[in-house]
């Protein structure tokens, strides 16, 4: 059957190709930018116990919303740059306790206006189920949910979205979003099967190139879940720098992942690194004019915006107000008793019952005979007593699994000297620095301060091993293993099963790489895989009831370890905790 032809009048069709080809009109414009990033969590303003106020979402929304009354809602874009939903219980709560709820963050970003959110590499760490859901349901609120440098393995194309196209007044706003490119070296490949994390560099700009080949847009934006780096190319990680040294065609560049606020200006592109945990807003403005359909005269700047962690969103508080007391009621049961203080600090001078307890627990998951950790907050302490759900977090804030891998007594060896590399110097002299301690502004707030010259979650040291750390001899010579916890001797043709993080076995860190272990082939050494350190903490306290330092300090099953020579280290080190931590 032949379908008929119906005639449209000239006048609606000159209408509506006026209509779609229509564009920005003469005159001055002028856009903003919010950026926020590194929120890990923080979308209550509550601290759940002690009454505490905290800077949240809340917060943001306040700030946001500020910004849109003085500049006009349709002037303004508000953009995320990923690591969302790890660092806090309620990001916990419903990425894997309530599961059939919608997910919070979704629900927040639709109501907070967020116009693109780009995920961030704990995003991809809380695993397929968690951040597949997350995309489908910021989808259905409208919310692309990018990372365009994660490349399928089965046909190539690309596994989120690549970027998205705003419309205000008549201008045509691209926003382009990526992950980290450093995704295997922290993560087992199970959490992003199906996909490669590729460099932003020069992925990025073919990309923008096509974008603005097909969409031709107005403005640029790009936003990366990659530190500011220091643009010298080193670093996968830290490629920010790199990115606006070599970007062409791009406006703003929002940085991310290091938690360090700060902005870098020029002429043609603007750098905004808010970051972490809701404490800035980054501000981004560009005004120009438009002259017979062309941009011209742009001019940029940037800043930050200080979030009062008192001025909130009543209406928001309110609307999530029912979330809120669901992760309240779950953070606040009580899980266990603890028989003794847990002050991760104490770590950095040796044996403590904090890191007792982590290695009392990988020990403890068969097959481990030795185990590595290091202290994973900074400067927490949980009080005796009883615990409740939400000190687990302070004990252990990662989703990080427990694996066991196989190890040569050399690569044990190599692997502590290495981890002590990055902790102690050599002393040669009473007055020197026991600690790799360097005095300089704090990278977060810019005030005077004492701080470790390595990250000291990297400070791994060894359960089940019987051993001193020489602080006066050179690298390569300082530890000493004198047996296993049990007394018996370490044999040089045996592999030995040992406790590590997911984080470490896929090279976080680099104390792998510096004990000579390949982890692009980690799996051959894998002997067992555990879940989430933090489940494990859980179940130990739902079997044994308490944490008792009698148990968890069991020297014929953790070992023993000690620095050495003690009248030389122990009153230089001191010092060196009074400068860094003040005094008791």
């Amino acid at each position: 059957m032949r379908r008929s032809i119906s005639f449209i009048p000239v006048a609606v069709i000159l209408f509506f190709a006026a209509v779609s080809c229509s564009g920005p009109k003469d005159g001055s414009y002028s856009i903003t930018l919010l950026t926020t990033n590194d929120v890990h969590g923080t979308f209550f303003d509550s601290t759940y116990v002690g009454g505490n106020v905290k800077k949240s979402l809340y917060s943001v929304k306040y700030t946001v919303d500020s910004v849109r009354a003085a500049e006009g809602p349709e002037n303004v874009i508000l953009v995320d740059a990923g690591d969302i939903v790890q660092g806090d219980n309620a990001a916990y709560y419903f990425n894997y306790v309530d599961t059939l709820t919608p997910h919070i963050y979704p629900r927040m970003a639709k109501y907070m206006g967020y116009d693109a959110v780009v995920l961030g590499n704990h995003d991809i760490e809380a695993g397929h189920p968690v951040y597949d859901r997350l995309a489908k349901e910021m989808k259905a609120e409208g919310i692309p949910l990018l990372a365009g440098n994660a490349i399928r393995d089965d046909n190539g194309e690309r596994y989120f979205p690549i970027y998205t196209i705003l419309k205000r007044q008549g201008l045509k706003i691209a926003i382009l979003g990526y992950d980290n490119a450093n995704i295997a070296g922290w993560l087992p490949e199970r959490l992003w099967s199906g996909m490669t994390f590729e460099s932003l560099i020069p992925l990025v700009q073919e990309d923008v190139d096509k974008v603005i080949a097909k969409e031709k847009p107005h403005l640029v934006i790009v936003a990366v879940h990659s530190a500011t780096g220091t643009g010298d190319g080193s670093q996968l990680e830290s490629q920010g720098l790199d990115l606006m040294k070599n970007l062409r065609g791009v406006d703003f560049l929002v940085c991310s992942h290091d938690h360090r606020p700060r902005v870098v200006e020029s002429d043609t592109l603007c750098l905004i690194n808010s970051g972490s945990h809701s404490r800035y807003v980054g501000h981004g403005k560009i005004s120009f004019n438009v002259k017979k359909g062309k941009i011209e005269d742009k001019k940029l700047s940037a800043d930050l915006i200080l979030v009062d962690r008192y001025k909130i969103d009543q209406e928001m508080s309110a609307k999530f107000h029912e979330d809120y007391s669901a992760v309240k009621a779950f953070t606040t049961r009580k899980v266990g008793e603890l028989k003794t203080d847990l002050v991760t600090r104490d770590a950095y001078m040796g044996m403590c019952d904090y890191l007792n307890l982590i290695h009392t627990l990988a020990l403890a998951s068969p097959p481990a005979e030795i185990s590595f950790a290091a202290p994973l907050t900074f400067n927490g302490t949980v009080k005796g007593g009883d615990i409740i759900y939400n000190d687990l977090l302070t004990i252990y804030p990662f989703e990080n699994q427990l694996y066991i891998i196989k190890m040569t007594e050399k690569e044990i060896k190599d692997y502590l000297e290495a981890s002590y590399d990055r902790w102690v110097n050599t002393v040669s002299k009473p007055s020197d620095h026991v600690l790799k301690i360097v005095s300089r502004p704090d990278q977060r707030t810019g005030s005077p301060s004492w701080s470790f010259v390595e990250r000291s979650y990297n400070f791994d040291s060894a359960g089940g091993l019987v051993y001193t750390v020489d602080v006066t001899k050179p690298v390569g010579e300082r530890v000493d293993i004198k047996s296993m916890a049990d007394g018996t001797p370490l044999d040089p043709a045996k592999e030995y099963n040992v406790a590590v993080t997911s984080y470490r076995a896929s090279g976080g860190g680099g104390l792998m790489a510096k004990a000579g272990v390949d982890t692009g082939k980690i799996e051959e050494r894998i002997v067992e895989i555990y879940p989430e350190f933090r489940k494990i903490l859980y179940d130990y306290l739902l079997e044994k009831g308490a944490i008792d330092p009698d148990q968890i300090g069991d020297r014929s099953k953790i070992g023993e370890w000690r620095f050495i020579p003690e009248k030389t280290v122990v009153p230089a080190m001191n010092k060196d905790m009074e400068l860094l931590f003040g005094k008791k």
